[in-house]
């Protein structure tokens, strides 16, 4: 794995320090990302693991900020799952205070650069500072026009899709004149509403699998998987995996080239 990813990165142009090189023409208008690694990251260094995600949120910063100079319209950063309260309460509620810090750091930055925050996933479950600072963050930035910024928050992929199914189970009951459910019909009730599909899902750390992230919207998403640790992931880093993107065939079932007429 890191052979590869060092092949991308050479190939693309960072090789000695310079930036890679990418079609800025031709961007996704959604990347994900699944930020791991923080915790190996600070272990390695013989730290608490808060240290580790204390450095991953300064990585966060150099991202969205890429991003937006970009102008991709849409990035979302997996920053806590549902499952992720099974974890020492001590590195949960240190989580909850970084979040709340960030917050009340950053906001400001964010929507002066016309930047729209949104959260997906459960953010009454959050703990207070946490929430409040979040829910102020989405409504000081909701008229925002630029790049969206979705933190995906005690959310996960299934919860999302079982609380469809019950919703459309309850309307069915009261409106007997109910249409079948179709994938427009159902993506309308996702916590996704209105954002398009990723065409680039990015995990860093090496790990291979989707963690309950995005699971009815990355149907068709590229995946790009880096040995990177979150904490060492750079802007350069992100120009790389959007080239990668860039030279994929994305042919979503069918073939490359023009119809075949056989």
């Amino acid at each position: 794995m890191t052979s590869i990813w060092s092949f991308i990165k050479t190939r693309l142009g960072r090789a000695g320090g310079a930036m890679a090189a990418i079609d800025e023409q031709n961007l996704p208008q959604h990347v994900a990302i699944i930020m791991d690694g923080n915790g190996r990251w600070a272990q390695r260094r013989a730290l608490p693991r808060i240290a580790g995600h204390r450095a991953g949120a300064r990585i966060v910063r150099a991202i969205v900020q890429e991003a937006a100079r970009l102008k991709i319209k849409f990035l979302t950063l997996y920053a806590f799952s549902a499952e992720n309260w099974r974890r020492p309460k001590a590195e949960v509620g240190g989580l909850m205070k970084l979040f709340e810090e960030i917050l009340r750091s950053e906001l400001d930055e964010l929507h002066g650069n016309n930047i729209r925050i949104k959260v997906i996933g459960e953010l009454s479950g959050i703990a207070d500072g946490a929430r409040l600072q979040f829910e102020k963050a989405i409504e000081q930035t909701a008229a925002n026009t630029g790049m969206t910024l979705i933190i995906a928050l005690n959310y996960g992929g299934r919860a999302d899709i079982l609380r469809v199914v019950n919703e459309l189970i309850k309307a069915g009951r009261s409106d007997t004149g109910a249409a079948e459910v179709d994938e427009a019909r159902f993506g309308a009730r996702l916590a996704t509403a209105s954002i398009p599909d990723p065409e680039l899902l990015i995990r860093t750390s090496g790990e291979m699998r989707l963690s309950n992230f995005l699971i009815w919207e990355s149907a068709y998403s590229e995946f790009l998987s880096t040995p990177v640790l979150w904490p060492d992931f750079s802007a350069d880093d992100f120009r790389a995996a959007l080239g990668e993107y860039q030279r994929r065939d994305r042919r979503f079932g069918g073939l490359s080239g023009p119809p075949s007429e056989n």
